[in-house]
């Protein structure tokens, strides 16, 4: 497709093509982003296979790039294949046509989220091979499935002997875009906690003032809940520069219960999101829910829907001449970093508690935040600028003798 002032970059057109392969969940296609990718590995020139996750029906894709001591420590560069789901109405372009405007954004679900790494790291590995580079360290592409439903085959991948037999060290992940001018960087990421808390009480006429009724145990719940939520928020604000990704988030996100209008409920539930730093005292936070479900009253319950404690953070100092060599690479190519700790969930955090040293970073600056939004686009003078990134930072990263 031509544009108005020439012919487009051919690295703009496959990005596009990714775009239009419809991963969306809940039944992603993910025959076609495998063929598609492999097409990509063939044309490069990169080894391809498609690995079982432990999942059903839920594959993991790897190309390889041998180092040339592949003795040394390998480096990952992951991706997921899967996207959230689309509200088409709420849409000016077909979420999946990719359509580019006269401005050159192109509007398409995974546009950021995150087709757009994904290829960048295919076109900057295109570019090194037509020049004719070497590396001295392995480089291992994965495309991972289902990740925006909790990252099952990525958990799977993660503990298996396929993925202990690459020997990897350090890796990059998906980050998210800037409005401002720096470029964030995310070195550990908060846990998910997924809560359904169950009330059980006294039914009977909804004429009546009943004793013990689910409804007021309910009420208790959900004003500790939203009353932590204030808290966390007022810390938030008064250091914003610390990122979203060091408090604590807590939304209530679904309400159960009832029969019918004059029916006072035995049974109400509340279920929450809970988005946790990697510093805090995971015992002492759960043991805090605990004591307010014991306080509420009498057969009040907790379950816990998803429960995580990621702990591991990627150490950001001179004296980790991995994080060295990252932040370098980024000067290098004139680009200001701000780290800060991931807000929500990502493969990241299960190849981390496999010990390696994962980095979140989308070269996305002075672009608004859109990934699960309508109208999810990237333009492509920054999809084209993140390839020249990249193609500062993996020779950093594959070339480093420690």
């Amino acid at each position: 497709m031509a544009d108005a002032d020439g012919p487009e970059n051919p690295a703009v057109s496959r990005f596009r093509e990714y775009l239009r392969i419809n991963t969306m969940q809940p039944t992603p296609d993910y025959d076609a982003a495998l063929a598609y990718l492999k097409k990509q590995a063939d044309e490069i020139g990169l080894e391809f296979r498609v690995l079982e996750s432990g999942v059903e029906n839920r594959p993991i894709g790897l190309m390889t790039w041998k180092g040339t001591k592949p003795e040394l420590q390998a480096i990952l560069l992951t991706s997921h294949m899967d996207v959230v789901p689309v509200f088409p109405d709420k849409w000016t372009h077909e979420p999946f046509s990719a359509d580019k405007d006269d401005n050159g954004d192109i509007y398409a679900r995974g546009s950021q989220d995150m087709k757009c790494v994904s290829s960048w790291y295919l076109e900057a590995i295109r570019r090194f091979k037509a020049e004719g580079r070497t590396f001295t360290r392995t480089i291992h592409l994965s495309f991972t499935s289902d990740e925006e439903i909790g990252s099952l085959p990525s958990k799977g991948f993660s503990e298996s002997k396929a993925f202990k037999d690459l020997n990897i060290r350090f890796g990059l992940d998906e980050g998210i875009a800037s409005p401002g001018n720096t470029m964030r960087v995310f070195y550990g990421e908060r846990s998910i906690w997924w809560m359904k808390i169950k009330c059980e009480g006294q039914p009977g006429h909804a004429s009546m003032f009943i004793e013990n009724t689910a409804a007021k145990k309910l009420q208790f719940i959900i004003n500790k809940f939203l009353g932590f939520r204030d808290e966390q928020e007022k810390k938030f604000k008064a250091n914003p520069n610390a990122g979203i990704g060091a408090v604590t988030t807590v939304n209530m996100t679904m309400l159960e219960g009832g029969v019918q209008p004059n029916v006072v409920p035995a049974e109400l539930s509340a279920t929450f999101d809970m988005r946790i730093p990697p510093t805090t005292d995971f015992a002492a936070l759960k043991a805090t829910i605990q004591q307010w479900c014991e306080e509420a009253g009498t057969q009040v319950s907790v379950e816990f829907l998803v429960y995580g404690e990621n702990t591991e953070m990627v150490k950001i100092s001179k004296d980790n001449p991995w994080w060295e060599a990252f932040s370098s690479a980024c000067k290098a190519v004139e680009i200001e970093i701000q780290p800060e700790i991931f807000p929500a969930g990502t493969d990241s955090r299960f190849f981390r508690k496999a010990g390696v040293d994962m980095i979140g970073f989308s070269p996305m600056n002075n672009t608004p935040i859109l990934l699960h939004d309508h109208d999810e686009r990237l333009n492509e003078k920054v999809f084209l600028r993140g390839i020249d990134i990249y193609c500062g930072i993996i020779p950093a990263l594959a070339n480093l003798e420690v």
